[in-house]
Parts: C-alpha cells; sequence; structure tokens
C-alpha cells in the first residue's frame, strides 16, 4: 500500500482549546484588525481582536445565564456573516458544542440535525427561520430556546450575562480540551440521512497551526485580507475562518455572491477561498465580455499566453520571448482581470471539487496562484494542499503537515492524522464502516506521486460500469464540461448501459451574451435547448471533455434540459454536490429515452 506522510511542524498543550488561537492572535496582532464588520449603512468598519473578544465574552456569559452547559449543543442557522462567526466563539467560550444550520435547510432537515444533535439552543437569522425551527418543535423535546440575530436577540442576550462572573466564564471556557468535541457538522446527504461529523477541538487547533506552518509566511502572512462568501455552514469556510484568525488577517464577510465583484473591489482581498464555479465564472465572464467588445481574439492569445507562462514557471524555465509576451500581456489583459477581483489578490485555495488544469493554470499565469487542495467535513477539510513554493495543477499537493496519505489495493485514498474526525454523532456502525485498520476511508479513488502529490480521479461510489464492465468515473469529465461558459450543470449516465451519456444544463446568466456574440436571437432556454447552433456548441464542449479519456469511457450523446441543478430545487447539496439519485429517479424518463432511441454513430 502506497503511502505518504508529512511530518507534524508544530506541538499543541492537551489543556488548550479553539479559544485560545483567538486569545494568542489577540497577543501577537492586537494592532491588525481582526475583522471589517459592515453596519447599518452598508459601510465596513474594523473591528479590533480586543472589541471581538469583548463581544465574544459577553455574549457567551448570556448563554451561561440562559442555562448552556458544559457539553450542551447550540444550533446556528444564518448565511455567512459577522453575527455566525459571533455566535460560533461564544459557544466555545461557554463550554458548549455548535451544530450548523445551512440557512437553505428545510424543516424535516431543520429536526433531523436539531434533533440527532440534541441541541438545546438555536440561534438563527431570520424570523422565517424561527418559524421554521418552530414549525417542527414539537419534536425536538431537548430545544429549549430560539434565539433570532435579526430581532436584536443576540443583543438582549449578552446583557442578561451581566450576572455572570469572570471566573465561572473562563472556567467554562477552560473546561474543553483537545480530544473534546467542538462541532458537529452534518455531511451533505447525497444518499440517506445526513451524518453529524464530531471534530474536535484538537481537529480545530492542530489543522489551523499546521495550515499556518505550511503556507502562513507566503500566502497568509500577519496582515492579509480574506474575503469569506462561502458558507460558515460548510467545513471549509469554518476551518479557513479560524485559520484567518489565528494567522493575523482581516477578515471580511459577504453572504451574496451577486455581490461578489462589487465586494471584492471594495474590501481588497490579498487572499480568496473559493470554489472550481467561482474561478470557471470569471473566466468565462471576461471571455465573453472581451468577445463582446470585438477583443476576442485578443483575450484568446492572451489566456494562451497565460497557460504557456504557468506551464513554463512549472517547467523551471520561461523563455525570453514567451516572457516579452506576457509581460505585453500583462499590461494589456491580466492587470485588469487582477482589478476586477479587487486588485490585490495573489493567492486563493480552492476545494469542494476538482478544479480545471487549463483554469488553475491560466489563473497562475495572470498573477493569481490557486492553490488546489482536497479534503471531506470528517477531515475538518484540507487533506492535502499545494505548497505556493511548487504548485502543480492538476493535482491537490502533499498532505498537510501531521497528515498522512495512502492508497488502498482498490486505489481508495485513505487518511491517517491530525484532521481526522472522531466519529459519526450517536452512530457507532457508521463509524466503524468508515475505518479501516485506523485509516479513514475517504470513498475517493486517487494516487500518488513519487513526491507525495495527491492526485484525485473518482469517487469510488460514483464509478459507472458500462454493460461492457468499463469503470468511468464521471468526476473528470463532467469538470469538463461545466468550464464551458455554456454549461451550468450536468450529469454523466450509462452505469449498465452500452455506452456513456450526459444530461446538459444550460447556465442562464451567460447564455444571453454567449447567443449576442455568435448572432443569435434573443431565445428562452427552452428554446436554446434545441437550437442547432447551441447544440453544435455543446458538442464541441463534449469533444473537448472526451480528449481526457478513452473512447470506451467517452460521451457518446447528450440531453439539453431547461431546468439546471440548484440547491433550491434539490438536486445539489448545500456544498453543490450533485444529488445523482435524485437527478436519476427525477430525469429516468430522458435517461430512458437516451437509451431506447437511435443509437449513437460508432456505439
Amino acid at each position: 500500500m502506497k503511502q505518504f506522510g508529512t511530518p507534524v511542524k508544530h506541538t499543541s498543550r492537551d489543556g488548550e482549546n479553539t479559544t485560545d488561537l483567538l486569545l494568542e492572535r489577540h497577543r501577537l496582532y492586537p494592532g491588525i484588525s481582526l475583522f471589517e464588520v459592515e453596519g447599518p449603512d452598508g459601510r465596513r468598519s474594523p473591528m479590533t481582536s480586543a472589541q471581538f473578544l469583548g463581544s465574544v465574552r459577553a455574549l457567551a456569559k448570556g448563554l451561561l445565564a440562559a442555562g448552556l452547559e458544559r457539553g450542551d449543543v447550540v444550533a446556528i442557522m444564518s448565511r455567512t456573516r459577522y453575527e455566525w462567526v459571533l455566535a460560533d466563539w461564544a459557544v466555545w467560550f461557554a463550554g458548549g458544542v455548535s451544530v450548523s444550520v445551512y440557512e437553505t435547510s428545510s424543516p424535516s432537515q431543520i429536526q433531523w440535525i436539531a434533533g440527532d444533535s440534541a441541541a438545546r439552543f438555536a440561534i438563527v437569522e431570520t424570523s422565517r427561520h424561527a418559524e421554521d425551527v418552530s414549525s417542527v418543535r414539537g419534536e425536538l423535546p431537548d430545544l429549549e430556546q430560539i434565539w433570532t440575530i435579526e430581532d436584536g436577540d443576540l443583543e438582549r442576550l449578552a446583557e442578561g450575562g451581566t450576572v455572570v462572573r469572570d471566573a465561572d466564564l473562563e472556567a467554562a471556557r477552560t473546561s474543553r480540551r483537545l480530544d473534546d468535541v467542538a462541532t458537529l457538522i452534518y455531511t451533505s446527504g447525497t444518499t440517506g440521512r445526513p451524518k453529524g461529523a464530531e471534530l474536535t477541538h484538537g481537529n480545530f487547533v492542530d489543522t489551523s497551526r499546521a495550515a499556518i506552518t505550511q503556507f502562513g509566511e507566503s500566502v497568509l502572512p500577519p496582515g492579509s485580507r480574506a474575503l469569506m462568501f462561502l458558507p460558515l455552514a460548510h467545513v471549509f469556510a469554518r476551518l479557513l475562518t479560524v485559520t484567518q484568525i489565528a494567522a493575523g488577517a482581516t477578515t471580511a464577510f459577504t453572504p451574496d455572491t451577486k455581490n461578489l465583484l462589487g465586494d471584492l473591489a471594495d474590501f481588497r482581498p490579498t487572499f480568496l477561498l473559493a470554489v472550481p464555479r467561482v474561478f470557471e465564472k470569471v473566466y468565462n465572464g471576461a471571455e465573453q465580455k472581451a468577445i463582446t467588445g470585438g477583443k476576442g481574439k485578443i483575450f484568446a492569445a492572451a489566456a494562451g499566453t497565460a497557460v504557456a507562462y504557468s506551464q513554463a514557471l512549472s517547467a523551471g524555465r520561461v523563455p525570453a520571448l514567451l516572457r516579452a509576451k506576457h509581460a505585453l500581456f500583462d499590461k494589456l489583459v491580466y492587470a485588469k482581470l487582477r482589478e476586477a477581483m479587487g486588485g490585490q489578490v495573489r493567492w486563493s485555495v480552492s476545494g469542494g471539487a476538482p478544479l480545471g488544469e487549463r483554469i488553475s493554470h491560466f489563473f497562475r499565469g495572470i498573477g493569481v496562484t490557486i492553490l488546489e487542495g482536497y479534503g471531506l467535513t470528517e477531515t475538518t477539510a484540507p487533506v492535502s494542499v499545494n505548497p505556493p513554493w511548487d504548485p502543480r495543477p492538476g493535482t491537490v499537493g502533499p498532505p498537510l503537515p501531521g497528515v498522512t496519505v495512502a492508497i488502498s489495493d482498490t486505489g481508495e485514498v485513505l487518511v491517517k492524522g491530525v484532521v481526522v474526525f472522531r466519529g459519526y454523532h450517536g452512530n457507532p456502525e457508521a463509524t466503524a464502516e468508515a475505518f479501516t485498520d485506523g485509516w479513514f476511508r475517504t470513498g475517493d479513488i486517487g494516487t500518488l506521486d513519487a513526491d507525495g502529490y495527491l492526485s484525485i480521479t473518482g469517487r469510488s461510489k460514483e464509478l459507472i460500469v458500462t454493460a461492457g464492465g468499463k469503470n468511468v468515473s464521471p468526476a473528470m469529465l463532467e469538470d469538463r464540461l461545466r468550464a464551458h461558459p455554456l454549461i451550468s450543470q450536468c450529469m454523466v449516465v450509462g452505469d449498465q448501459k452500452p455506452f456513456i451519456a450526459a444530461i446538459i444544463t444550460l447556465d442562464a446568466e451567460m447564455l444571453p451574451t454567449w447567443l449576442k456574440n455568435n448572432d443569435q436571437p434573443e431565445q428562452s432556454l427552452q428554446q436554446a435547448a434545441s437550437n442547432p447552433a447551441v447544440r453544435a456548441e455543446l458538442q464541441r464542449a463534449v469533444d473537448s471533455a472526451n480528449e481526457a479519456v478513452s473512447r470506451a469511457e467517452s460521451i457518446r450523446t447528450f440531453e439539453v434540459i431547461d431546468t439546471d441543478f440548484t440547491e433550491e430545487n434539490g438536486y445539489l447539496t448545500p456544498s453543490l454536490k450533485l444529488k445523482r439519485n435524485v437527478v436519476a429517479k427525477d430525469y429516468a424518463e430522458i435517461i430512458e429515452r437516451i437509451y431506447t432511441g437511435s443509437k449513437p454513430a460508432g456505439a
């Protein structure tokens, strides 16, 4: 069994917990703003670590006065905003355990998470959220109190905590140790009931310190600026927020990616945490805008130069002519793209799904290096991340310090180390199934190179086995297709079928621009789905995706539908993973038509 481990580079004390990271940050960098918080007028103002600590302690006292005891669970249901983080740290200071609930969750999902975790209290963002929680309260015997952020309940809760002594708060804060549970994060639930992953204080402390010792000096040094727009209910954003606090960065929050470009221009981050779809949107938007302005050929040449420049950097030598072309396009194109992202972003971490190799090279070539990483809820987010001094697009880098990765005989990625969770809450059977000989089984298929760089090639549960016995991982094909500006989502099908096919949805935001740029009349998604020009472009995207696989694995035909796959309609999880079983069930008729209709040429 091939394996590779990175040695631990830090030491944590047994008596520590996550709150010590905040206290340490305050001691080391008191002069650097911890956050920039948006006020009622929509403007952001700096918040020091001393101010945040004061607010955390006041709210934590309020929780203690309300009856919270050590180890009690508090559910937090809100969009990404400052108050989410305030509530989270206050729960930890009070010795409690937080459980995150996506703000888009249905009452039945709320009931399952709050009930399974035995939450005693809930902090929600809006009155609608409070109504949703209240609607299932009869099925939540442990739930005693619901507080609503937008109703001013946190302020009133803090006022009620003035009766609690400082010594009592400190006793509650220091009652939790590294091996105690800090939070429960429920898996997205692409199949079956979500399981509550128990992440300990040690997971957060050691994973944050591992990331800082590995990347802090170059990627996230003190004074860095980070804009957080991913859901804090997800482990990826949660861990990075804790890490940014510990590293001495200044963080701002925005709940809506529709305002992302404006927020980037206003806050001007130096570091960005994002998922591949964000980078694809930035690239596709810039490309289509250039075509609209009659500069499509210039953009294409600039993009090709950026990719070639990054590839040359990886090879260790940039030819003089390429260097000159890159310098020219930096003035004409790249500087404008960087400015659209705020002008100061130099580093980004991408995770949650594979990032296309060309997209990775493109952004590195324009001066924004994306460090692709890999992880799961059960590994406190990062298992591995590309190092800034030697990023290798197409891989997810070597393991973090304190982590060992192995590849089983079946190709499954196995993990040991500081990032691995304690187990699934109240589910010993699922916990036992998740481990083999002390290794956490990720369910992902991958490879390790000689330098310990991990590459993810698929997911074992998503493998398609054709009628001819060919194993096909749909992820690579789907990722390449989604990179096309016309395509929003797609699902590759073909299990126990004679050939591979795909269901494709169109990008409603990008479609009008593409139609205009290609001399097509305005039309609806339904009309575009059968438009010969659109279908011809989609076929070119399919042909391009097929270049990455063998003929037996290639997509032979596709169907276009006029309904997108979204979280709102139940086809994507909150972390944007495709619910394949739901899509397969609801679009069974279309899938059946693919295989009972005319056979594609050469199949």
